[in-house]
């Protein structure tokens, strides 16, 4: 009981605080939008099916994190939108929040009746955020993945190399995509202190990535060339390599100044290099590759990396160790400046994930609320809006509403 007065302390002093918000979302594009929202402080209420919830909730493989990545902070809203009783529902619930986010597939909020227009008349002041693929234009009918707008916008060309496009390691596309929409939303709810009026916000997946891809098309543009593909692209630096240790790990370093070059060479002993004039400019070092670099992968290979990544920060320039996800967990740096938040994993026990990487005047934003069960805290905003647990109740046997209640918010059906 202490630690969700604690949380519900904490909530009511985030910027967001006070901000309701529904999400229709599913995978992953909508999840982050609603989930920057409730990291700020909103109530989200992620709307799913009762029963068996989000498919998210399922995933095996590569998606198994899905869920658990994307919908901590949140409560649960289990609606039969199929059902004209569940829709019906929905609609009493928008005259009654601030945003409505939906991602589901062009045409579907239309199709089952709670499409924008719809929305807005219950609710002039709603903002509903309308993620998709495309814009509205030519694309606008398509399915999209995140994969595949990154082939369409050059971002998979661009990870490379020639002729084996390939895919971002993570969910670059769907993230941004739903950080667009936050901040779309953000402008929304800024300009409706001064109107009054909701309005429609839209991001997509697509328009996103050849967002990313702008600073290829300007370089394009003033070179007159088209950009390689990052494993084959040009030498602005004259180190700027992955270098293999003697302990069988990998560090890269990168030297992008003159003054990074002395500094390494007289940190790692390397004066031999300080007094060969050939070397003195980064663009000599550039000319001498052929030479230089052998060497120097050959002198950096005696080292383990531990020793290597001393030196090279005792000689402030940039590197870092090649990592893998799982390292993060025991990351100095992400746990001493407290980055990372416990969250319950669905079979027990905890795993540290990231917390949103954003400060005001020092604050972050912790975790107020686990990942939640299907259903599970959605008693809130159901009360909120007029229905008595007896209506509740009649709606749970139906099938069309499923509640979990929280532990510290017991739903008893009235007798």
């Amino acid at each position: 009981m202490e630690d969700c007065q604690n949380n519900q302390s904490r909530a009511t002093s985030l910027p967001l605080a006070g901000t309701r918000v529904l999400e229709l979302g599913h995978n992953i594009m909508g999840p982050a939008c609603g989930q920057i929202l409730a990291d700020l402080g909103a109530e989200v209420y992620k709307v799913e099916r009762p029963g068996r919830g989000d498919d998210t909730r399922h995933l095996k493989g590569f998606g198994a994190g899905f869920f658990l990545c994307f919908n901590r902070n949140k409560k649960s809203l289990a609606i039969d939108l199929k059902s004209e009783q569940g829709k019906e529902l929905l609609l009493r619930l928008v005259e009654r929040v601030d945003v409505l986010i939906e991602n589901f597939a062009p045409g579907t909020v239309d199709r089952l009746g709670i499409g924008a227009e719809v929305c807005r008349r219950r609710n002039p002041g709603l903002i509903f955020c309308s993620l998709k693929g495309f814009m509205p234009g030519p694309y606008a009918h398509r399915m999209a993945l995140d994969e595949v707008v990154q082939m369409m916008g050059g971002l998979a060309h661009m990870t490379g190399p020639t002729g084996k496009p390939m895919r971002a390691g993570a969910s670059v596309t769907d993230i941004l995509s739903g950080a667009m929409g936050a901040i779309g939303i953000l402008a929304a709810l800024l300009q409706r202190q001064q109107s009054g009026q909701g309005q429609i916000v839209q991001a997509s997946l697509f328009e996103s990535v050849a967002y990313l891809m702008g600073q290829h098309m300007a370089g394009a543009a003033v070179t007159g060339e088209e950009p390689p593909p990052m494993p084959e692209r040009g030498r602005t630096w004259s180190v700027y390599e992955l270098f293999a240790t003697r302990d069988g790990h990998q560090v890269f370093i990168g030297i992008t100044s003159d003054r990074h070059w002395r500094r390494f060479c007289e940190t790692f002993g390397f004066r031999d290099w300080l007094a060969d004039e050939r070397l003195a400019t980064n663009q000599g070092r550039i000319e001498a590759r052929e030479l230089l670099l052998p060497e120097l992968q050959r002198r950096l290979a005696d080292l383990n990396r531990a020793e290597l990544m001393a030196l090279a920060e005792q000689a402030a320039i940039p590197f870092a160790a090649v990592n893998t996800p799982v390292d993060l967990w025991d990351d100095p740096h992400l746990n001493g400046s407290g980055g990372l938040d416990e969250v319950s994993l669905p079979a027990g026990g905890r795993v540290k994930l990231p917390k949103l990487p954003l400060r005001l005047d020092g604050r972050g934003f912790a975790l107020r609320l686990q990942p939640p069960r299907v259903g599970e805290g959605a008693g809130d905003i159901l009360q909120l809006a007029g229905l008595d647990r007896t209506e509740i109740a009649s709606l749970v046997r139906a099938g069309v509403l499923a509640v979990s209640p929280r532990p510290d918010q017991p739903l008893r059906e009235e007798t």
